[in-house]
């Protein structure tokens, strides 16, 4: 029987082994999920939102429980991991206290044909959801999704990555004591393999994938063939933009913080830092001082201030960028010695300087702790940097002049830019990408309204 262990990221230690599957055990849990969908959508949505609070309950009863079960299996540290789950109760509590006015019927008023008495607009759920998640925020990728989800009326499968299972397991077990109905949310803990015959169901109407860009065109690939719905929120590469006029000592301990938490494992994480050449001696000198205060070791201990990366082929990926990054041309200034990669995938934070447009720090997603500097000449020159890359997820621009920072902010080809402040997702707004960062968004009512039927009726007078 092919089994998914789970690995302590660092130090390597067996958490767990789950079996996979079989074919038998996935049959019944699509069976058991469309059988879910006939009745939970019949809910009102205020049943629907009393489970949402109840799950939020739960969540913050045990959150030092799944705190610890995120650290274990991923490797954050502990206070980010208790920061994930109280976002996530967060996240829960918004969608039950808003949903209401999110998914109401609009009705036609102006401008109506001369033969219609009555016109509306409602709004359905599409049947299961099918979500395909990553690793590196175990519990809120799947929050994200799961919440609006439910709360449009749809049911929700998860698929979780091979290295989190117990995150997983954790999750629809969180669901279970909340008292969700059978089948609501459940878990699938399967190989690629069935991936196709899971998007095949019929009563599969949905898919959301976060991922890489190889995993992102598959799935689609996949969807489109069978003609499903979906979102994908995909890599990026992120510009963190510092001009002239910018507090500089706030945007470089901003900048330290985007790209170091959750040891720099994070698609919107700032990752090309385009400074502009009459403060660049001076940010760089603090990002040194900041990334020197860093203290790397076991994420259970408090004093630990950034953690080891997910998985040891993740370390080396990136060692690899790095290296061929300062081949190219760029210096490194803290770390990227070549025992950057312990056992454990301790991977110790690298400032990489004048990075070259056509190295792998600038080219490519960097997803570890690396943080690549480049001087620029302005603000032009700035935009023109900013927007040269395949990924286009999120960015921020420093400056004092709030004004410049809408209007530039309104330049960068991303799906969300934040101006003198940390880019973050939260449920109030819509998160998501363009170009191969991704189509489609999570959160917001947009992101609630992705998988939804949103249907006319026409009544003639």
């Amino acid at each position: 029987m092919k089994t998914f262990q789970s690995l302590h990221p660092y130090d390597q230690s067996v958490i767990a082994e789950y079996p996979v599957m079989d074919a038998q055990t996935l049959e019944h849990r699509l069976e058991r999920a469309s059988l879910a969908f006939e009745h939970w959508r019949t809910r009102s949505i205020e049943e629907r939102s009393d489970l949402l609070k109840r799950v939020a309950a739960v969540l913050r009863a045990n959150s030092e429980e799944y705190a610890r079960i995120i650290t274990l299996e991923m490797g954050k540290i502990l206070s980010e991991s208790r920061a994930e789950v109280e976002k996530c109760a967060m996240c829960c509590d918004f969608y039950a206290e808003n949903a209401v006015k999110y998914i109401r019927d609009e009705v036609l008023t102006d401008n109506k044909p001369a033969d219609l008495q009555r016109g509306s607009v409602v709004f359905e759920p599409l049947g299961v959801i099918f979500a395909i998640m990553p690793w590196n925020f175990p519990f809120w990728q799947v929050f994200r999704f799961a919440a609006p989800s439910l709360m449009a009326g749809n049911v929700a499968l998860l698929k979780h990555a091979p290295n989190v299972v117990g995150c997983a397991w954790a999750i629809e077990k969180i669901f279970a004591e909340a008292g969700a109905p059978e089948g609501v949310f459940q878990s699938l803990v399967v190989d690629v393999d069935v991936v196709e015959r899971i998007i095949a169901y019929e009563a599969v109407q949905g898919v959301t994938l976060t991922g890489s860009e190889y995993a992102g065109s598959s799935v689609a690939a996949l969807a489109g063939k069978h003609i499903k719905r979906t979102v994908l929120e995909l890599g990026g590469s992120d510009p963190l933009i510092v001009l002239a006029d910018a507090d500089v000592a706030a945007a470089a301990r901003v900048a330290v913080q985007s790209r170091m938490q959750n040891a720099g494992q994070s698609c919107i994480a700032s990752k090309r830092f385009l400074v502009d050449a009459a403060v660049h001696d001076e940010f760089v000198h603090l990002l040194e001082q900041h990334i020197a205060a860093l203290k790397q070791g076991n994420p259970l201990e408090s004093s630990t201030t950034t953690a080891p990366m997910a998985r040891r082929d993740l370390a080396e990926k990136l060692h690899a960028q790095v290296h061929a990054t300062h081949k190219a041309g760029g210096k490194m200034l803290v770390g990227g010695s070549h025992d950057s990669v312990r056992d454990g995938a301790n991977f110790k934070p690298v400032l990489l300087v004048d990075v070259p447009q056509d190295s792998p720090a600038f080219r490519e997603e960097t997803f570890g702790p690396v943080a690549a500097v480049v001087r620029v000449s302005g603000e032009e020159e700035a935009m023109r940097l900013a927007n040269t890359t395949q990924y286009g997820l999120g960015a921020s621009v420093w400056t004092r002049d709030t004004e410049r920072g809408e209007r530039l902010a309104r330049r960068i080809n991303a799906g969300a830019v934040f101006v003198n402040g940390l880019v973050k997702s939260t449920p109030q707004l819509p998160f998501g990408g363009i170009k191969k960062s991704g189509y489609g968004r999570e959160l917001s009512y947009f992101g609630m309204k992705e998988f939804m039927n949103v249907k006319t009726v026409y009544i003639y007078s």
